[in-house]
């Protein structure tokens, strides 16, 4: 391991710090209370306890008769129906009843007999032995009064809906989203002689995890004005994303501004591409310093800063055959390799024999960092070791982190 990876960190302890922060930030955050329909992206500010068994009573989960599975047949059918608004009359021993998907099992019954399995002959049903709890959704099955459901900080989607009215909430308590302000850094983009390709990208990604980001401009590389614009959008918002001069070039003058302004966290990871990553807390806000390559800026962020914003740490995968064989560079990196997934394999976007052609053997994530082809890239490999074509790996897909 070369003196590149001296002061760097691994990804999982930088996305550990990054967690501690979130932590600490969210503590004392202003809270709201919002429909269901609206939790979307939302952060729990409260946890959640069930209060009452769900379902609060045994029903039928399909149209038939509801009987005690161990009386005999024939059995007795009842001159009356049961329906999800009704409330069941009680059986006598030996006997059945009409009942409907969704109503409450009498109680002296424990199963159903669906209609095309039973045999009536005038008042009289018989049928094939049905075990206890056939075709019935148990009391409690789902959840029992006093579980913890719902936890302080977890992030809500549109499916938790589904769940927390059945709890019996209309409204929960959620944090404020975050108001983030988005920095671009260097001469070349401030005086228009290269595009900004970095801050529609990160404003995007901070939405799609729920919070709100608003582009706040430009600065050239002279270290009191960038020093002065990190000052100025850390009193406006609560979060401070920065583009650019973030490694340790004679111009790059992020994080030694974020050093006088507060205390840096980590600055390096053991990524590639994205690796002078820098998180710094400051006296009224929280500043991420993403590297300025498009590519890079990407994975670096999805990787360790989207757990700031989601709670989330996960990394959900695919399975494929790796297309090629691929090298890689120094030890002691992780390598986010993008792919393409087409007849079923993960063919390297960026190998010569791939639509975009920037390596043959060795992954070169340096200049593919730069390359804005390989946003179309539908996933991506982390490994810290070469690769032999055919084999097995776990695919990242981009959908599922963003």
């Amino acid at each position: 391991m070369g003196d590149e990876t001296r002061e760097l960190i691994h990804r999982t302890d930088a996305v550990d710090r990054v967690v501690a922060v979130r932590d600490r930030t969210f503590t004392t955050r202003p809270t709201e209370t919002v429909a269901l329909d609206r939790i979307g992206g939302r952060v729990l500010a409260t946890a959640l306890t069930a209060t009452t068994d769900l379902p609060p009573f045994d029903y039928a989960t399909m149209d038939g008769y509801a009987f005690d599975a161990t009386d005999a047949y024939p059995l007795d059918i009842v001159e009356a129906d049961v329906y999800p608004e009704d409330d069941p009359p009680a059986l006598d021993d030996g006997s059945a009843i009409e009942i409907a998907t969704g109503a409450p099992l009498p109680a002296e019954a424990n199963a159903v007999l669906k209609y095309e399995a039973a045999t009536v002959d005038g008042d009289r049903l018989r049928g094939p032995p049905l075990e206890p709890g056939t075709a019935t959704y148990r009391r409690g099955s789902n959840v029992e009064a006093g579980t913890r459901v719902f936890e302080r900080g977890e992030r809500l989607g549109p499916k938790d809906a589904v769940f927390l009215r059945d709890l019996g909430h209309e409204t929960v308590e959620v944090f404020e989203p975050l108001s983030v302000g988005v920095l671009a850094t260097g001469s070349e983009i401030h005086e228009g002689t290269q595009s900004d390709l970095d801050s529609p990208m990160l404003q995007g990604l901070v939405r799609s995890w729920g919070h709100e980001a608003t582009f706040e401009g430009t600065v050239p590389d002279e270290f009191e004005r960038v020093k002065a614009a990190i000052r100025r959008l850390a009193e406006e918002h609560d979060v401070v994303l920065t583009t650019g001069g973030t490694s340790v070039g004679p111009k790059d003058y992020v994080v030694r501004a974020l050093d006088d302004l507060g205390t840096v966290q980590f600055h390096g990871v053991r990524l590639r591409p994205g690796k002078p990553l820098a998180l710094a807390s400051l006296p009224d806000a929280v500043a991420f310093a993403i590297p300025g390559k498009p590519i890079g800026a990407h994975t670096v962020a999805s990787l360790v800063v989207r757990p700031f914003f989601t709670g989330r740490q996960d990394l959900p995968t695919v399975r494929r055959p790796i297309a090629r064989e691929i090298e890689l560079g120094p030890d002691g990196f992780e390598y986010a390799i993008p792919v393409v997934l087409s007849d079923g394999e993960a063919m390297p976007l960026g190998h010569v024999d791939s639509p975009l052609k920037v390596y043959e053997r060795e992954f070169d994530p340096s200049v593919l960092s730069s390359s804005t082809r390989a946003t179309r890239a539908d996933g991506f490999v982390l490994t810290d070791s070469a690769l032999a074509a055919g084999q097995d790996v776990a695919v990242v897909p981009y959908a599922a982190i963003q």
